[in-house]
Parts: C-alpha cells; structure tokens; sequence
C-alpha cells in the first residue's frame, strides 16, 4: 500500500468520524429540543387546567372556558405528534368531555367568596395568566383578533371586579359592625375599580348601583338611626353577587345618577 493510499485512507476515516459526531449530535440536540417541547406543552396543558378549575367559577363565561379547552386540545395534538409518554389520550378524553358539558351548560360553576386579600391577590394572579395567555394564542394566529380583543377586554374588567368584590365585602363587614363612615368609603373604593372599565357597560351599571348603596348609607348617618343597613342594601348586594351571571341585571335600565 503506497503512501497516497494510506493518506486517502485516513483522511476517509477521519471524514466518516466527524459525520459520524455531527450526526450523533444533531441526534442529541433533536432528542433535546423533543424533550424540552413536550415538557413545555405538559406544562402549559396543566396550567391550562390549573386555570380552568381554580379561577372562581362566577369570573368564568363559557366563552373563555371553551378558550381554555381549545388550548388544552391544541396541546394534546401536538403532544401526540411528538409520540410523548404522557397521558396524552386520557388528556384530550376529558378536555372533550368538559368541552360538551360547557356547551350544553351543565358544566359545574364553583364559585368562590372574595373575602380577604389573599384571595383577591390569588384570582386576580390566575385572570393575569389568562390574559397572557389569550395573547399567546392570539400571537401564534390560533384565535383571531376580534376573539382575542373582546376576552381580553373582559379579563381586564375581571381583574378589577376581584377587587371590587373585595371592597364590597368588607363594607358589608363593617355595615353589619354599624361602621358606616367606612363602609361608604369601602364602597366608593369599589365603585372606583369597576370605573376603570369605563367600557363595559356591566361595570358602569355596577358603578351606579354603589352609588345608590352610598345614598342610602349616608341617609341613615344622616338620620343618625341604626335602621337595619343590612337588610335596606339586601337587594342591591343580590344583585352584585349575581350580576356576571344574571340576565336580569344585564338588562336592567340605567339607574339614576
């Protein structure tokens, strides 16, 4: 064997030896990027869901929970594309499931008291999440941009009423402590979050409802009787607790200012 032949060789060698590592790392680097994208969908699909069953049940509408399971099913598909080990068929059953119970209107609607801070702090975290959510589903063309806008407007809307919810029920507290002088304040702070979606007509008819509350709350101290504020403001605090989800108050004419 001469000495071209020798070099011919080795250098046939060395060629198929960095083939062989390139391959091998492209290999590694394509195993990689498939295990970083099917934890990153197990992640978003639990979020999703973590979204769905923890948001308080009134925040709800249906249009946003079929928004959530149309994300969650998205996921499952492209988790079945990368042939994942996670229960991905057990996944998309149930989001099919509760997809048909939303749009028949069985699906169940737990609400939640907004009675504390915490609270307050925890719903208005999970409808941020959502929001950046919708966005994501809207930057990647997988809701289009009226969809997009409309919920978007509406979580907004939501995560002042966390705080409204808050306010209204430490004025009902303090109503029933006989604290009116804060319990007018506490509404007015509740008055103020809902006008900070000065869009929504629902919040506008909500604004216009405490002031009604404030009204009669600063009668009595006018009065300065104790004649039952609890029960005087029943009605108005009925409708509060009802009104994301009450046809009636929807449609209620515009109070008086």
């Amino acid at each position: 064997m001469n000495t071209i032949t020798i070099v011919l060789a080795l250098a046939a060698i060395v060629v198929v030896s960095i083939i062989v590592i390139v391959v091998t790392q492209m290999r590694e680097k394509a195993r990689i990027e498939r295990a970083r994208k099917i934890t990153a969908l197990g992640d978003n699909y639990k979020r999703c869901e973590r979204l769905l069953s923890e948001i308080p049940g009134q925040y709800l509408t249906p249009e946003l929970k079929l928004l959530l399971l149309k994300r969650m099913l998205d996921i499952c598909n492209d988790l079945a594309g990368l042939k994942s080990s996670l229960p991905v068929s057990q996944w998309r059953e149930s989001a099919e499931q509760r997809k048909i119970l939303v749009r028949e209107n069985r699906d169940e609607i737990k609400q939640i008291k907004i009675d504390s801070v915490e609270k307050s702090n925890a719903a208005k975290d999970l409808l941020q999440n959502l929001f950046k959510l919708i966005e994501s589903m809207h930057k990647s063309g997988r809701i289009d941009a009226a969809t997009a806008k409309k919920n978007l407007k509406y979580v907004l809307f939501l995560v002042h009423k966390t705080h409204a919810d808050l306010h209204v029920f430490q004025a009902r507290d303090l109503i029933r402590q006989n604290e009116i002088r804060k319990a007018i304040h506490a509404y007015h702070l509740a008055s103020t979050e809902m006008g900070k979606s000065q869009d929504n007509p629902l919040a506008m008819k909500a604004v216009k409802s405490f002031r009604i509350r404030i009204k009669e709350l600063e009668a009595m101290m006018a009065e300065g009787g104790n004649a039952s504020p609890a029960e005087s403001g029943s009605k108005l605090d009925k409708q509060w607790d009802d009104f994301l989800h009450d046809e009636e108050w929807k449609k209620k004419a515009d109070y008086d200012d």
